[in-house]
């Protein structure tokens, strides 16, 4: 089988195409042909500092979508040929992935593959966020940073549902417009730590109650100084440059920071059900929508990966190992 394989870390370039024998599954675990692998900022975090708990040589990339092909011993709920998707298990930039049964979501007929595998990590992750990192309250003003990126359009959707409006950060003009069809009630186009004055001026100096703020160290402290009283700060930018460091007495307002790990909302195989049947659910019946932005070939990784760090792209990017 084709996968990408990083023999050591880096840059893009690091992403290399290779021939790898097809995985066989061991007790408890599935083969996937993979039909479409979700592109994440965390895969381009692995790729120049590798991943939390190994090193290289490594395949990356830790969502998709595809078909079962194969069945370890011991596994049952599932079969040859059933659709699935997943989500935090490595190896996923290839034709071809072996995992846990226990990390694998079927998938219902009105979720396509390619939908299922833009949702998987960025929509987990927005639920959390707004159900329960920082429940989002009928009200509540909010400011999301990248707003037009997949997470943001993710984030944006589900707030509006709850009630609450959105301040959308975007970096260009050009994205203003995919802000505001997710649902954004202002739009700021800002890089850096700019756009305090205009959130102050939006909120009447009060501020707002939640900052979904994944741009790093370059925003962290314009987040918190645009936090309104006893409001909360979610911090989900390890990745991207360096993690900011803060004492507590420079914390305004008696504002709450929070660095939600995606692993807390999906603890159990239950809670993975739970939470991927309700996102399946609102997409099924049109009112949760996934954007897709770009489409590449296996072999153009390291093309995705430019293009997400260029922060040119909107959208979920995919790679498809097997195009039709």
């Amino acid at each position: 089988m084709r996968a990408i394989v990083i023999e050591e870390l880096g840059g893009p370039e690091v992403l290399k195409q290779a021939e790898r024998p097809s995985p066989v599954p061991g007790p408890g675990e599935i083969r996937v042909d993979i039909t479409a692998a979700g592109v994440n900022f965390m895969d381009t975090g692995t790729r120049r500092f590798g991943p939390p708990d190994g090193g290289v040589p490594l395949v990356p990339g830790v969502e998709g979508a595809g078909r079962v092909s194969a069945l370890g011993p011991g596994v049952s709920g599932f079969a040859v040929g059933d659709r699935v998707a997943w989500v935090y298990a490595y190896g996923s930039y290839a034709e071809q992935i072996v995992l846990p049964a226990a990390m694998a979501v079927p998938l219902p007929a009105s979720i396509p593959d390619e939908v299922a595998a833009g949702i998987m990590m960025q929509g987990l992750t927005a639920h959390h966020f707004v159900t329960e990192a920082a429940p989002v309250r009928p009200g509540d003003v909010t400011l999301v940073h990248a707003a037009a990126g997949g997470l943001g359009q993710q984030l944006t959707q589900l707030i509006k549902r709850r009630g609450g409006t959105v301040i959308g950060l975007v970096s260009r003009e050009a994205k203003a417009e995919v802000a505001r069809a997710a649902g954004a009630d202002h739009v700021l186009v800002s890089t850096g730590d700019r756009f305090v004055e205009d959130v102050e001026k939006l909120t009447g100096g009060e501020g707002v109650h939640t900052v979904y703020d994944g741009g790093g160290e370059t925003t962290f402290r314009a987040s918190l100084s645009v936090t309104r009283r006893h409001g909360t700060v979610l911090y989900y930018g390890p990745l991207i440059g360096r993690s900011p460091v803060v004492t507590l007495r420079e914390l305004p307002n008696s504002v709450k920071v929070c660095y939600p790990v995606f692993r807390d909302h999906i603890p159990t195989r239950e809670a993975l059900l739970a939470h991927t049947a309700e996102i399946f659910g609102l997409i099924g019946t049109g009112r949760l929508k996934v954007s897709i932005g770009e489409r590449y070939p296996l072999a153009e990784a390291a093309r995705a990966h430019r293009d997400l760090e260029s922060r040119a792209t909107t959208g979920k990017l995919l790679l498809l190992p097997r195009p039709e």
